[in-house]
């Protein structure tokens, strides 16, 4: 979408945005985590190595910068990153899950990665954003 809007502007096409939900908005709403300063990453890495070092480079950033960090995964790969989150964020890392937002199953819970970890909670295959503040 970014290439047609981009194009609209170079050709003086009038651009107006409708008002409407937006999953990382709406997210970042419902956290409870930073919304004065915050980033979209998109999606990680796939392969595990590199979306670890990934992990531990975006709680980096979140901790130097007092910056939620915001990032989306495809759903088939929501649990192989809820497990790296758990397994390479700082224990009082804040972690926040919302999925299916917007539908009457919506589930938007921020938690510690420790408290995380204790709760036997699985993401499964739905639309998920993931957000972190360190």
């Amino acid at each position: 979408g970014a290439a047609l809007v981009e194009l609209c502007h170079r050709k003086g096409i009038e651009v107006v945005p409708q008002v409407g939900p937006s999953s990382l908005m709406l997210a970042l709403m419902g956290s409870g985590l930073n919304g004065q300063s915050f980033a979209f990453r998109g999606y990680l890495p796939a392969k595990t190595d590199e979306r670890r070092t990934a992990i531990r480079e975006v709680e980096r950033i979140s901790g130097s910068l007092h910056q939620t960090q915001i990032f989306i995964e495809t759903p088939y790969r929501n649990d192989s990153l809820f497990a790296d989150l758990l397994q390479c964020l700082n224990p009082s890392t804040r972690l926040c899950i919302a999925a299916d937002l917007t539908l009457e199953s919506q589930t938007i819970l921020s938690k510690s990665v420790g408290e995380w970890k204790k709760s036997g909670f699985t993401v499964g295959k739905r639309p998920c954003v993931f957000l972190i503040l360190k």
